[in-house]
C-alpha cells in the first residue's frame, strides 16, 4: 500500500446534544422552586418573555381506581396555543433516551439512609429520648421564617449592657455554636485567635452560658446538663455525680450509679427524672440556616369516587407568556439585519422555554400518575400496604427510559393525605413473602417490625429470633440478619439496650 496524503470522504451518524436539548434535561431534574428560579434568570434575559395571569388548573384526568390506567393530559393548554407556527407535530412528554448520557441508576432498595449520629452527647440524647417516649423537634420546630440560634443569642447580647470587649468575644463564640448549642474550640485557641487573654475568653464564656436557652455554650453533654441543673437549683452533690458519670446512666447500671450518689430508691427515680426533662441540645429548637419547609412539586387529592386528583403545585410555577405587543413593537423597530437576527432569536428562544416547560408538566404528571396506579395500597392503607417497585417498572408502564423517570423523580416531593413525601420514597426493594408467594416492600417489613417492637412487654423484650418467627407468621420470610439490618436502619436498638431503655423508663 502507497503512502501518501490523499481526501476521503466518509459519512457517519452520531448523536449531537443542541444546547436546547441539554437544557430540557436540566429542567427536567429540577424541582418546582428550582425551575422559578431559573424562570426568574429567563425573564431578566429575554424581554419578549412575562409572567401572565394565573392560570385555571390544567384539565388532569381522573385516577380510576383500580382497573383503569391513570392519565394526565394537558391538552388544551393556553401554552400550545401561544407558541403556534412553533408547536411540534408530536407533542408527546419529554423523554430522553440516555444512551450515551449519565445515567442516575436505581439502587433497588429505596432506602433513606438518615445522618448518623456519634458521640457522648447524641447517644446519650438517643438512650434518653427513646426510653421516656419523647420525639425530638418536628419539622414544625425547624420552619424556614424560624429565628436561628445564633440570631437568638446574638439579640440577647446586643440587649444588655455587657462590656463591649467581653460581648465582642461572646457574638465570636456565638458564631462558632453548632446547630446543637456545643461549644468545640477550646479556651486558649479562642485566645490566640482573637489575641485576648484566656481569662477574657472564659468571662465571655459565662456570658454565652448565661443566656436563654440554658445549656448553650457547653463544651460536653456533661456541662450543659450541669448548666441547666444549676439554673433549676438542683445541682447538689448527689445530681453532680450522677451527671459526671451519664455514660453509666446510658448502660443502663442503676444499682451501681444509687451507690455512688449514696440516695434511697425514692430519691434517686427523682434523680433520674430530673436528669430525663434537661435538653441536651438546647440550641436544635431553633431554625438553622439550611433549614426551611417542604414546598410539594405534586398535590394527590382523593376524589369521593374512589379516585385521585393529580396536579402539580401551580403556586410555585409562574406562567410564562410570549410578549406579543411588545415584540410587534421592537420588530417596527429593527432596521439593522443584526437587530432583526437578535429579535428572531429572542422569540426562537422565548417559544421553546415555554414548549420545554409544558412538556415538563406532562412527564412529570403522566410518571406521578403512573406511581399513584402502582402504590394505590399505599395511599389509601399507609405504608404496610407500599409495594416494591423499580424505576425500570414505571418506566415500562409508561413507555419511558428509565433515565427519564430517575430524572424526574429526583428532588420533588408529593403530598397527599397521608403527609408529603419524596418521589423517591415510593420505590423499594422487596422481600420475599412467606411460602415464596407475593412480595413487600422494605418500608413494609420496617413499619411491621417497628409495630412489634413498640408493642413489646417491657419484661419479655423480643429478640431478632423472636421477631424473625413473628414476622413470618405475618407473612414476611426474612432472615434474622436482615431483620437486624432493618431494625437498624430504622433507629431501634438490640433487645439488650430496649431492655435498658425500658428499665431507665420504668424508674422514672
Amino acid at each position: 500500500m502507497a503512502l501518501g496524503p490523499r481526501l476521503d470522504l466518509r459519512q457517519s451518524q452520531s448523536l449531537v446534544m443542541t444546547p436546547q436539548l441539554q437544557q430540557a434535561i436540566k429542567l427536567l431534574a429540577l424541582s418546582n422552586l428550582e425551575v422559578e428560579t431559573f424562570i426568574g434568570e429567563a425573564l431578566d434575559a429575554n424581554p419578549l418573555l412575562d409572567v401572565g395571569a394565573e392560570p385555571a388548573p390544567p384539565p388532569v384526568e381522573a385516577v380510576e381506581m383500580p382497573e383503569e390506567a391513570r392519565r394526565t393530559t394537558l391538552e388544551g393548554s393556553p401554552v400550545d396555543q401561544l407558541i403556534g407556527e412553533g408547536r411540534a407535530s408530536d407533542d408527546r412528554p419529554l423523554d430522553i433516551d440516555a444512551g450515551s448520557l449519565d445515567r442516575d441508576r436505581d439502587t433497588g432498595d429505596g432506602e433513606l439512609a438518615g445522618n448518623s449520629t456519634s458521640g457522648t452527647a447524641d447517644n446519650w440524647a438517643s438512650e434518653f429520648r427513646m426510653a421516656g417516649g419523647e420525639a425530638g423537634p418536628g419539622i414544625e420546630d425547624h420552619a424556614g421564617g424560624a429565628a436561628s440560634l445564633a440570631e437568638h443569642l446574638q439579640a440577647q447580647v446586643g440587649s444588655e449592657a455587657f462590656n463591649p470587649v467581653e460581648a465582642g468575644i461572646a457574638r465570636y463564640i456565638i458564631g462558632l455554636l453548632d446547630d446543637a448549642g456545643y461549644l468545640h474550640a477550646g479556651l486558649a485557641e479562642l485566645a490566640a485567635d482573637l489575641g485576648v487573654s484566656e481569662d477574657a475568653v472564659e468571662d465571655a464564656l459565662l456570658l454565652v452560658q448565661s443566656l436563654d436557652p440554658t445549656g448553650v455554650g457547653a463544651r460536653s453533654l456533661s456541662e450543659c446538663i450541669a448548666l441547666q441543673a444549676r439554673e433549676a437549683d438542683r445541682y447538689d452533690p448527689c445530681m453532680a455525680r450522677l451527671i459526671d458519670n451519664l455514660d453509666l446512666v446510658a448502660k443502663g447500671e442503676l444499682a451501681r450509679l444509687k451507690r455512688m450518689c449514696g440516695v434511697d430508691d425514692e430519691d434517686f427515680a427523682d434523680m433520674l427524672a430530673e436528669l430525663r426533662s434537661y435538653d441536651p441540645k438546647p440550641g436544635a429548637r431553633f431554625g438553622g440556616e439550611a433549614s426551611g419547609a417542604v414546598t410539594p412539586d405534586i398535590l394527590v387529592t382523593p376524589r369521593s369516587d374512589g379516585g385521585w386528583d393529580i396536579a402539580l403545585n401551580q403556586a410555585t410555577l409562574p406562567r410564562l407568556i410570549v410578549n406579543r405587543g411588545y415584540y410587534v413593537e421592537l420588530k417596527g423597530t429593527c432596521e439593522d439585519k443584526t437587530s432583526r437576527a437578535w429579535l428572531s432569536e429572542k422569540l426562537a428562544d422565548a417559544n421553546w422555554l415555554i414548549k420545554a416547560l409544558d412538556q415538563r408538566q406532562k412527564t412529570i404528571l403522566k410518571v406521578a400518575s403512573e406511581l399513584v396506579k402502582q402504590q394505590d395500597g399505599f395511599f389509601r392503607h399507609g405504608v404496610s400496604q407500599l409495594k416494591p417497585l423499580t424505576l425500570r417498572a414505571v418506566a415500562e408502564a409508561i413507555g419511558m427510559h428509565e433515565s427519564t423517570v430517575s430524572r424526574v423523580t429526583s428532588n420533588k416531593f408529593l403530598n397527599c393525605p397521608r403527609g408529603t413525601y419524596e418521589l423517591k420514597y415510593f420505590f423499594s426493594s422487596g422481600v420475599s413473602g412467606a411460602g415464596g408467594e407475593g412480595a413487600a416492600s422494605a418500608e413494609a417489613v420496617k413499619a411491621a417490625i417497628r409495630q412489634l417492637i413498640d408493642a413489646e412487654d417491657p419484661k419479655a423484650i423480643l429478640s431478632d429470633d423472636a421477631l424473625v418467627e413473628l414476622l413470618n407468621g405475618k407473612g414476611f420470610a426474612l432472615a434474622r440478619r436482615t431483620v437486624a439490618k432493618y431494625r437498624e436502619a430504622i433507629g431501634l436498638g438490640s433487645s439488650v439496650q430496649r431492655r435498658r431503655q425500658k428499665a431507665l423508663a420504668a424508674a422514672r
